[in-house]
């Protein structure tokens, strides 16, 4: 290992309590705290922020999304991701995930800046819109122009591993304005690859598997939700083993 090698900072992205003690207890230097990862990730409840206040170890980021799909927002969403970003504020957390797109792919820079300015102090990460954004290059520069901290990407593919090439030149392009975090299905057997080929200095995982419910009495008549009955019959957790394998990975 070269003597000046710093490994990179560790963000989990957890859903729940459960998942966020899994996480830290498994060496995460930082969270993303979630509701409905099934959906690429939702506001979680206030009790839940409040419930992870308490016995968070590590910073942790919560992110102000108010549905899953595109990120084109509703002026009724977008007021309630601004009283989201307030509220979490004012509950004392270390940081916000937010993004705001316009229909042409570029960057809303007005509703960015805006979530910026209700965030106040605290830390400000544009998540994986980024990755719907139809010209990367312009679109980092977009955040920059809004003060926004750090931009979560995969480099504009599946997998970081297929987006090194782009990663990479983010990480150029930024320089000490952003922090680029880089993402997208980082495991032990890729991860310091990925890191070998971007220069990345944070990035971000989410270590899950299925667990089957302890409910014994099933109803086979009605289901919750709109999932397959098989699916509420299963919970998705954080893989404390598969969170700490990958961080020695890149730490070796």
């Amino acid at each position: 290992m070269p003597q000046d090698f710093r490994p990179p900072l560790i963000e989990l992205c957890v859903e729940g309590i459960d998942g966020l003690l899994a996480a830290q207890t498994a060496g995460a230097d930082r969270i993303e705290l979630c509701a409905s990862l099934v959906e690429g990730g939702i506001t979680p409840s206030v009790g839940t922020v409040r419930a992870a206040l308490e016995l968070a170890t590590v910073p942790f980021h919560v992110i102000a999304r108010p549905r899953g799909g595109d990120f084109l927002y509703s002026e009724t969403e977008y007021h309630s991701m601004v009283a989201d970003v307030s509220a979490l504020r004012d509950l004392g957390v270390a940081g916000v995930v937010v993004g705001c797109l316009n229909a042409d792919g570029t960057i809303d820079e007005k509703r960015m800046s805006e979530l910026v300015q209700v965030a106040g102090g605290l830390n400000v990460t544009c998540h994986r819109a980024f990755d719907m954004t139809r010209d990367p290059a312009e679109a980092l520069e977009a955040l920059i122009r809004c003060k926004v901290g750090r931009v979560l990407t995969s480099g504009q593919r599946d997998t970081a591993l297929e987006g090194a090439d782009l990663l990479a030149n983010l990480v150029r392009q930024a320089g000490d304005r952003i922090i680029v975090l880089g993402c997208g299905g980082l495991a032990p057997e890729n991860i310091a690859e990925v890191l070998a080929k971007t220069g990345l200095t944070e990035m971000h995982f989410a270590a899950l598997k299925d667990v089957p419910s302890g409910m014994r009495y099933r109803n086979p008549h009605v289901g919750m939700g709109g999932t397959g009955l098989d699916r509420e019959y299963r919970t998705t957790v954080t893989d404390e083993a598969q969170v700490a394998a990958t961080i020695a990975a890149v730490r070796a």
